[in-house]
């Protein structure tokens, strides 16, 4: 049975399953459901817990299976922790979760909690995730978006008795406070728990959290260009520097840049030769919120521009790999800017046309 991460409280509070699956790649809300099911069930009496964490493909499986089926002298109940930092178990593995599924059903002796990270489609249609799913409770723990972001940290504040000021400045707060830890929600919990060190519950003023936050933000090469689809010039902007400043490749930044422009020329293309939107980015895979963002920007984009964007792709190709060209700079890093900034004021004209 699957279930949202914001759907375990109430499901909690209805009692417990024998069998939990979180698989996701934020650590910290990986962690606070993790910790939710822990206490739950140490209140119900799970008294006892061992962790197994599976490294190397010749895990021995039978070690799990074995403290499954145990109880010591001193406990009734027992919490068995499995953690798979790869995902993969393996054909052993495999075996083994399916065995420990079938025999979860039923048993209040046992609570089996596995841990995973993100896991795609392919994954989840196995065999021994859908054992997992099956006989029991399976969340995925989805990353906050850049957008929700403020709002998430307006939520953590007040749990702790703060909250910014209302209105403009408020929101100015935490905007400013987002962009300081995007991306790194581990981070963010630190600084929120720094502010009610520092300072009394009430209001925070954006001095108070300014002078307090530091800048811990840490950026996806992944997400740079949904921001510049997005035409947020802004935040392409500290994006990069925040990706030079890590020490990114030059190259892998560029081929996710390139990536995407080579994709809205193919399906511009295809949209030229009388295939409707829809099926044009299904063919050439394009989805989830990429998929809106093509969607909102390819029908104003010219070819003729599109084709602009590709050459200018091609040279910037060569400046990371240590050319030189005309008119070009020939730093990488600020190549890569111009490029980047090129789509995104044209992806930011054309979303302001359609609005």
């Amino acid at each position: 049975m699957q279930i949202a991460a914001g759907q375990l409280p109430n499901h909690l509070q209805r009692g417990l399953s024998s069998l939990y699956t979180l698989h996701g790649d934020e650590p910290l809300l990986i962690q606070e459901a993790a910790d939710a099911i822990r206490a739950t069930a140490r209140a119900a009496g799970y008294t006892e817990r061992t962790v197994h964490t599976v490294a190397g493909a010749h895990f021995d499986w039978s070690e799990v299976l074995a403290a499954g089926g145990s109880l010591s002298l001193f406990a009734e109940r027992q919490i068995v922790e499995i953690r798979i930092p790869s995902g993969k178990p393996g054909k052993d593995g495999s075996q083994a979760l399916q065995q420990l599924a079938e025999s979860a059903r039923g048993n209040d002796s046992t609570l089996t909690l596995v841990l995973l990270p993100k896991l795609d489609r392919q994954t989840q249609q196995g065999a021994w995730f859908g054992a997992l799913d099956g006989h029991g409770v399976s969340i995925a723990v989805e990353p906050v978006a850049r957008a929700a972001l403020p709002q998430w940290l307006a939520q953590r504040l007040s749990q702790q008795g703060q909250r910014v000021l209302p209105g403009v400045e408020g929101q100015r707060t935490l905007q400013f406070f987002a962009d300081r830890v995007e991306g790194n929600l581990l981070a963010a919990h630190q600084e929120i728990q720094k502010l009610a060190l520092l300072y009394p519950a009430g209001e925070l003023s954006f001095d108070q959290v300014e002078s307090a936050v530091l800048n811990v933000a840490r950026y996806d090469v992944f997400k740079l260009t949904e921001a510049v689809l997005a035409g947020q010039t802004a935040r392409v902007q500290r994006m990069l520097d925040g990706l030079q400043a890590e020490g990114e490749s030059e190259v892998l930044v560029h081929y996710t840049l390139s990536e995407d422009i080579r994709a809205l020329k193919r399906v511009k293309d295809a949209m030229a030769q009388g295939r409707p939107l829809p099926m044009a980015l299904r063919e050439q895979r394009v989805w989830g919120a990429k998929e809106k963002l093509f969607e909102r920007v390819l029908p104003r984009l010219s070819g003729a521009a599109l084709s602009d964007l590709l050459q200018a792709a091609h040279q910037v190709d060569g400046i990371v790999k240590g050319l030189k060209l005309p008119d070009w700079p020939t730093d990488g890093w600020q190549a890569l800017h111009r490029l980047a900034m090129t789509l995104c004021r044209l992806c930011g004209e054309q979303g302001a046309r359609a609005g």
